[in-house]
């Protein structure tokens, strides 16, 4: 099987011939230039050959857009700190716009994309990040979102549609330059953030307007969800073709989610700790994954974004395990 062919069977939920296997990583300071980045990412691909491709624009590329300012975090997940946010008063929810698509970043990111394609060919599924309405005003405002969203619900709500317009454009502009499936992240969804009621009202409905928007205009949707005590309730019901999140860490286990999700789950490996330690715990981890769906439905990857310092022999590893099934 291909790559394309193998993506799609997982999703199908029907036999592969080595379960589908994917990491991804940042690549700071040259995620701000679309050559080098563009350069970063094939080069990453075409060390380790994954079967799909996610293209990881700088994490804060919203606040970004809308005028934050932004510094090196010297982090290992290789994301950036605000050093002034775009939201510091509830008043300014009303300033949020629809980005245009003529926005430098709209442009860096397509040019990016464009020299993945171009340098990757058409073989490789290219996934483009994109985040939902609320996981974008959090980035905007800080933990003061929940606090805005509770007092102003108004203001909120139409900021909302407003970044749900730009992710809108976004994830347009990369299928444009050649992506054929999206990452859908949320990064709130979770009980240590909202209640059920608000995930739902701030969070589900605007998440389905965009998959809706977009679902029929590329190959597949990866719903990510981060962080732990998730609403996998319901967010497993989304019209998405792959969910991805932390199952090392919060329910459900691989198993339990391939049972609640009628696509294909990503998941299996920790990457903050069994990627990090030796080449035979990660692929025990691994054979662990396949062990709990039978190797049906699964994608092998990690919760999410790997430690830029990763060992290259670990992620061979980790690329060599699915092999061995």
């Amino acid at each position: 099987m291909n790559k394309r062919e193998r993506i799609h069977a997982a999703i199908r939920k029907q036999p592969v011939d080595r379960p589908p296997i994917a990491l991804w990583r940042h690549f700071p300071g040259d995620d701000l230039d679309a050559e080098k980045f563009a350069r970063q990412i094939v080069a990453f691909q075409t060390r380790h050959d994954f079967d799909l491709v996610k293209v990881t624009p700088a994490a804060s590329y919203v606040a970004e857009m809308y005028g934050g300012s932004l510094t090196d975090a010297g982090n290992r997940e290789g994301t950036r700190a605000h050093t002034r946010r775009v939201i510091n008063a509830w008043q300014d929810w009303g300033k949020i716009e629809p980005i245009p698509l003529d926005h430098p970043v709209m442009q860096r990111e397509r040019d990016a994309m464009q020299r993945v394609r171009q340098a990757l060919g058409k073989d490789v599924p290219i996934m483009q990040t994109i985040f939902s309405p609320l996981s974008c005003a959090r980035t905007l405002a800080g933990d003061r979102f929940v606090q805005d969203m509770r007092e102003h619900p108004g203001e909120f709500q139409r900021a909302l549609h407003a970044l749900g317009t730009t992710m809108e454009r976004f994830a347009f502009n990369a299928t444009y330059a050649g992506a054929d499936s999206l990452f859908l992240a949320t990064q709130v969804a979770s009980r240590d953030v909202l209640t059920p009621e608000e995930s739902r009202a701030f969070g589900q409905r605007y998440n389905l307007t965009l998959i809706n928007e977009l679902r029929g205009h590329v190959e597949f949707i990866m719903l990510h969800i981060h962080g732990e005590n998730i609403y996998y309730d319901h967010l497993f019901k989304y019209p998405a073709q792959i969910v991805n999140w932390h199952d090392r860490k919060t329910p459900p286990t691989l198993k339990e989610g391939k049972a609640l999700f009628d696509g294909a789950v990503a998941g299996g490996i920790d990457e903050w700790g069994v990627l990090q330690t030796t080449p035979d715990a990660i692929a025990a981890q691994i054979q662990d994954a396949i062990q709990q769906t039978d190797g049906i439905g699964l994608i092998v990857a990690a919760g999410c974004v790997i430690p830029m310092d990763t060992p290259t022999a670990n992620i061979r590893a980790a690329r060599e395990a699915v092999e061995r099934d």
